[in-house]
Protein backbone atom coordinates (compact mmCIF):
# COMPACT_ATOMS: atom_id res chain seq x y z
CA UNK A 1 0.00 0.00 0.00
CA UNK A 2 1.46 3.33 -1.10
CA UNK A 3 2.07 5.84 1.70
CA UNK A 4 -0.29 8.79 1.92
CA UNK A 5 0.87 12.39 2.13
CA UNK A 6 0.27 13.81 5.59
CA UNK A 7 0.46 17.42 4.41
CA UNK A 8 0.16 19.36 1.16
CA UNK A 9 1.22 22.93 0.66
CA UNK A 10 3.74 25.25 -0.92
CA UNK A 11 7.49 25.64 -0.56
CA UNK A 12 8.28 29.32 -1.04
CA UNK A 13 11.46 31.35 -1.37
CA UNK A 14 10.98 34.98 -2.37
CA UNK A 15 8.42 34.93 -5.23
CA UNK A 16 9.07 31.29 -6.21
CA UNK A 17 6.26 28.91 -5.23
CA UNK A 18 6.64 25.11 -5.42
CA UNK A 19 3.60 22.86 -4.78
CA UNK A 20 4.69 19.96 -2.55
CA UNK A 21 3.47 16.87 -0.72
CA UNK A 22 5.04 15.79 2.59
CA UNK A 23 5.41 12.18 3.75
CA UNK A 24 6.75 10.93 7.11
CA UNK A 25 10.30 9.60 6.76
CA UNK A 26 9.93 7.29 9.76
CA UNK A 27 7.28 4.85 10.88
CA UNK A 28 7.41 4.69 14.66
CA UNK A 29 6.09 1.48 16.12
CA UNK A 30 3.31 2.07 18.66
CA UNK A 31 4.62 1.55 22.19
CA UNK A 32 3.60 -1.53 24.14
CA UNK A 33 1.12 -0.02 26.57
CA UNK A 34 0.17 -1.33 29.99
CA UNK A 35 -2.72 -0.82 32.37
CA UNK A 36 -2.56 -0.67 36.15
CA UNK A 37 -4.31 -3.48 38.07
CA UNK A 38 -4.99 -4.09 41.74
CA UNK A 39 -2.59 -6.95 42.47
CA UNK A 40 -4.98 -8.62 44.95
CA UNK A 41 -7.99 -9.00 42.61
CA UNK A 42 -6.58 -8.10 39.17
CA UNK A 43 -9.13 -5.28 38.75
CA UNK A 44 -8.16 -2.36 36.54
CA UNK A 45 -7.45 0.80 38.52
CA UNK A 46 -9.49 3.87 37.57
CA UNK A 47 -8.12 7.36 38.05
CA UNK A 48 -10.97 9.86 38.46
CA UNK A 49 -10.23 13.58 38.50
CA UNK A 50 -10.86 14.48 42.12
CA UNK A 51 -11.06 17.91 43.75
CA UNK A 52 -9.65 17.87 47.26
CA UNK A 53 -11.43 21.09 48.25
CA UNK A 54 -14.91 20.15 47.05
CA UNK A 55 -14.39 16.49 47.94
CA UNK A 56 -15.92 15.18 44.72
CA UNK A 57 -14.96 13.92 41.27
CA UNK A 58 -14.87 16.68 38.64
CA UNK A 59 -16.16 16.23 35.05
CA UNK A 60 -14.04 17.43 32.13
CA UNK A 61 -16.44 20.35 31.51
CA UNK A 62 -15.40 21.90 34.86
CA UNK A 63 -11.65 21.64 34.30
CA UNK A 64 -9.51 24.55 33.08
CA UNK A 65 -5.81 24.87 32.32
CA UNK A 66 -3.63 26.98 34.58
CA UNK A 67 0.04 27.99 34.85
CA UNK A 68 1.76 27.63 38.23
CA UNK A 69 3.87 30.80 38.58
CA UNK A 70 4.73 30.19 42.25
CA UNK A 71 4.32 27.27 44.64
CA UNK A 72 0.58 26.67 44.95
CA UNK A 73 -0.34 29.81 42.99
CA UNK A 74 -1.89 29.57 39.53
CA UNK A 75 -3.08 31.84 36.73
CA UNK A 76 -6.01 30.29 34.79
CA UNK A 77 -5.83 30.20 30.98
CA UNK A 78 -8.92 30.20 28.78
CA UNK A 79 -9.29 28.99 25.21
CA UNK A 80 -9.45 32.64 24.15
CA UNK A 81 -5.98 33.21 25.65
CA UNK A 82 -4.52 30.39 23.56
CA UNK A 83 -6.33 31.63 20.45
CA UNK A 84 -4.55 35.01 20.69
CA UNK A 85 -1.14 33.44 19.95
CA UNK A 86 -2.27 30.51 17.79
CA UNK A 87 -0.86 31.01 14.28
CA UNK A 88 -3.22 30.27 11.37
CA UNK A 89 -2.31 27.25 9.24
CA UNK A 90 -0.98 28.86 6.06
CA UNK A 91 0.14 25.68 4.25
CA UNK A 92 3.26 27.57 3.16
CA UNK A 93 6.85 26.71 4.11
CA UNK A 94 8.50 30.10 3.79
CA UNK A 95 12.29 29.83 3.49
CA UNK A 96 13.96 32.89 5.02
CA UNK A 97 17.61 31.76 5.02
CA UNK A 98 19.95 29.47 3.07
CA UNK A 99 23.20 28.09 4.50
CA UNK A 100 25.75 25.35 3.84
CA UNK A 101 24.21 21.96 4.59
CA UNK A 102 27.17 20.88 6.72
CA UNK A 103 26.50 23.72 9.17
CA UNK A 104 23.19 22.17 10.27
CA UNK A 105 23.88 20.54 13.64
CA UNK A 106 22.32 17.03 13.74
CA UNK A 107 21.31 17.74 17.34
CA UNK A 108 18.87 20.35 16.02
CA UNK A 109 16.87 17.81 13.99
CA UNK A 110 13.64 16.70 15.67
CA UNK A 111 11.68 14.77 12.99
CA UNK A 112 12.27 14.07 9.29
CA UNK A 113 9.93 13.96 6.29
CA UNK A 114 10.19 13.31 2.54
CA UNK A 115 9.06 16.10 0.23
CA UNK A 116 7.75 15.28 -3.25
CA UNK A 117 6.27 17.52 -5.98
CA UNK A 118 2.51 17.93 -6.04
CA UNK A 119 1.65 18.00 -9.74
CA UNK A 120 4.13 19.28 -12.34
CA UNK A 121 7.61 18.62 -10.97
CA UNK A 122 9.56 21.21 -12.98
CA UNK A 123 9.74 23.88 -10.28
CA UNK A 124 10.47 21.17 -7.70
CA UNK A 125 13.36 19.78 -9.77
CA UNK A 126 14.86 23.24 -10.22
CA UNK A 127 14.67 23.94 -6.47
CA UNK A 128 16.12 20.54 -5.63
CA UNK A 129 19.12 21.04 -7.93
CA UNK A 130 19.66 24.64 -6.83
CA UNK A 131 19.81 23.60 -3.15
CA UNK A 132 22.54 20.97 -3.60
CA UNK A 133 25.06 21.34 -0.80
CA UNK A 134 22.77 23.85 0.91
CA UNK A 135 19.97 23.86 3.45
CA UNK A 136 17.01 26.22 3.53
CA UNK A 137 15.67 27.39 6.89
CA UNK A 138 12.09 28.53 7.30
CA UNK A 139 8.88 28.38 9.28
CA UNK A 140 5.50 26.73 8.80
CA UNK A 141 2.31 26.92 10.84
CA UNK A 142 0.66 23.52 11.39
CA UNK A 143 -2.07 22.33 13.71
CA UNK A 144 -2.15 25.54 15.69
CA UNK A 145 1.57 25.96 16.31
CA UNK A 146 4.61 27.25 14.46
CA UNK A 147 7.54 25.00 13.51
CA UNK A 148 11.11 25.87 12.60
CA UNK A 149 12.09 23.69 9.64
CA UNK A 150 15.03 22.88 7.36
CA UNK A 151 14.80 21.76 3.73
CA UNK A 152 17.65 20.08 1.87
CA UNK A 153 18.07 17.80 -1.18
CA UNK A 154 18.98 14.15 -0.71
CA UNK A 155 18.52 10.96 -2.77
CA UNK A 156 16.67 12.73 -5.55
CA UNK A 157 14.03 14.30 -3.29
CA UNK A 158 13.88 17.05 -0.70
CA UNK A 159 14.10 16.27 2.99
CA UNK A 160 12.13 18.34 5.48
CA UNK A 161 13.32 18.42 9.08
CA UNK A 162 11.49 20.00 11.98
CA UNK A 163 14.09 21.65 14.21
CA UNK A 164 14.67 22.45 17.83
CA UNK A 165 15.06 26.15 18.52
CA UNK A 166 18.43 27.38 19.71
CA UNK A 167 17.14 27.90 23.25
CA UNK A 168 16.28 24.18 23.43
CA UNK A 169 19.78 23.02 22.51
CA UNK A 170 22.50 22.58 25.10
CA UNK A 171 26.07 23.71 24.50
CA UNK A 172 28.45 20.76 24.22
CA UNK A 173 31.09 22.78 26.09
CA UNK A 174 28.93 22.61 29.24
CA UNK A 175 29.29 18.82 29.28
CA UNK A 176 33.08 18.71 28.97
CA UNK A 177 34.82 17.34 32.05
CA UNK A 178 38.15 18.73 33.22
CA UNK A 179 40.62 15.85 32.79
CA UNK A 180 42.92 17.41 35.39
CA UNK A 181 46.00 16.67 33.28
CA UNK A 182 46.90 16.83 29.58
CA UNK A 183 45.95 13.62 27.76
CA UNK A 184 48.61 12.37 25.37
CA UNK A 185 47.53 9.73 22.85
CA UNK A 186 50.43 7.42 22.04
CA UNK A 187 51.25 6.03 18.61
CA UNK A 188 50.60 2.44 19.70
CA UNK A 189 47.24 3.36 21.26
CA UNK A 190 46.12 5.12 18.10
CA UNK A 191 47.35 2.32 15.83
CA UNK A 192 45.55 -0.36 17.84
CA UNK A 193 42.36 1.70 18.11
CA UNK A 194 42.27 2.21 14.32
CA UNK A 195 42.85 -1.51 13.75
CA UNK A 196 39.97 -2.41 16.06
CA UNK A 197 37.67 0.16 14.43
CA UNK A 198 38.61 -0.99 10.90
CA UNK A 199 37.47 -4.54 11.69
CA UNK A 200 33.95 -3.19 12.31
CA UNK A 201 33.74 -1.05 9.16
CA UNK A 202 31.09 -2.05 6.63
CA UNK A 203 28.32 -0.33 4.65
CA UNK A 204 25.68 1.08 6.95
CA UNK A 205 22.32 -0.71 6.81
CA UNK A 206 20.04 0.09 9.75
CA UNK A 207 17.62 -2.60 8.56
CA UNK A 208 19.99 -5.21 10.04
CA UNK A 209 19.26 -3.93 13.54
CA UNK A 210 16.09 -4.57 15.54
CA UNK A 211 14.57 -3.38 18.80
CA UNK A 212 15.65 -6.30 21.01
CA UNK A 213 13.97 -4.83 24.08
CA UNK A 214 10.58 -4.56 22.40
CA UNK A 215 10.90 -8.03 20.85
CA UNK A 216 11.90 -9.56 24.18
CA UNK A 217 9.10 -7.81 26.04
CA UNK A 218 6.55 -8.98 23.47
CA UNK A 219 7.89 -12.55 23.79
CA UNK A 220 7.34 -12.44 27.56
CA UNK A 221 3.79 -11.14 27.08
CA UNK A 222 3.00 -13.83 24.48
CA UNK A 223 4.44 -16.53 26.73
CA UNK A 224 2.37 -15.38 29.70
CA UNK A 225 -0.78 -15.37 27.56
CA UNK A 226 0.05 -18.96 26.55
CA UNK A 227 0.53 -19.91 30.22
CA UNK A 228 4.31 -20.17 30.02
CA UNK A 229 7.05 -18.43 31.95
CA UNK A 230 10.35 -17.09 30.57
CA UNK A 231 13.41 -17.25 32.82
CA UNK A 232 16.37 -15.11 31.84
CA UNK A 233 19.80 -16.09 33.21
CA UNK A 234 21.71 -13.27 34.96
CA UNK A 235 24.08 -11.36 32.74
CA UNK A 236 27.78 -11.90 33.29
CA UNK A 237 29.60 -8.98 34.91
CA UNK A 238 32.02 -7.44 32.37
CA UNK A 239 35.71 -7.28 33.23
CA UNK A 240 37.34 -3.88 33.66
CA UNK A 241 40.47 -3.71 31.49
CA UNK A 242 43.20 -1.15 31.04
CA UNK A 243 43.04 0.74 27.73
CA UNK A 244 45.94 -1.03 25.98
CA UNK A 245 44.80 -4.39 27.32
CA UNK A 246 41.27 -3.76 26.07
CA UNK A 247 42.48 -2.64 22.62
CA UNK A 248 44.81 -5.61 22.19
CA UNK A 249 42.22 -8.10 23.47
CA UNK A 250 39.54 -6.60 21.21
CA UNK A 251 41.74 -6.87 18.14
CA UNK A 252 42.66 -10.46 18.99
CA UNK A 253 39.01 -11.35 19.56
CA UNK A 254 37.81 -10.10 16.18
CA UNK A 255 40.78 -11.75 14.46
CA UNK A 256 40.23 -15.04 16.30
CA UNK A 257 43.68 -15.02 17.88
CA UNK A 258 44.69 -15.75 21.50
CA UNK A 259 46.09 -12.84 23.50
CA UNK A 260 48.48 -12.73 26.46
CA UNK A 261 47.31 -10.23 29.06
CA UNK A 262 50.88 -9.44 30.12
CA UNK A 263 51.77 -8.40 26.57
CA UNK A 264 48.64 -6.34 26.16
CA UNK A 265 49.50 -4.24 29.21
CA UNK A 266 52.71 -2.89 27.73
CA UNK A 267 52.34 0.82 27.09
CA UNK A 268 54.23 2.93 24.62
CA UNK A 269 55.50 6.29 25.83
CA UNK A 270 55.87 7.57 22.28
CA UNK A 271 53.24 10.28 21.76
CA UNK A 272 51.45 10.92 18.49
CA UNK A 273 53.46 13.59 16.63
CA UNK A 274 51.63 16.89 16.34
CA UNK A 275 51.85 19.35 13.45
CA UNK A 276 53.89 21.74 15.64
CA UNK A 277 56.42 19.05 16.58
CA UNK A 278 56.79 17.96 12.96
CA UNK A 279 57.42 21.56 11.90
CA UNK A 280 60.15 21.98 14.54
CA UNK A 281 61.93 18.78 13.40
CA UNK A 282 61.79 19.92 9.75
CA UNK A 283 63.19 23.34 10.69
CA UNK A 284 66.03 21.78 12.70
CA UNK A 285 67.06 19.58 9.77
Amino acid sequence: MAPRATWKGTLAISLVRVPIKVFPATDSSPPISFNQLHAACQTRISQPRHCGTCQRDVPASEIVKAFEFAAGRYVPMSEADFAKVQPPSTHVIDLVQVALARTLDPVAIERSFFVQPDGDGEAFAVMREALKGLVGIGKVALYGREYLVAVRPRRGVLYLHTLHHGAEMRAVEATAADPGRPIVVTVSQLRLAKQVIDTFRRPLDLATYRDDYRAGLQAIIDAKIAGQEIVTPPAAKPRTLQLMEALTASLAAVQGKPVKVSESRRKSSEPVPTATAAAKRQKAS
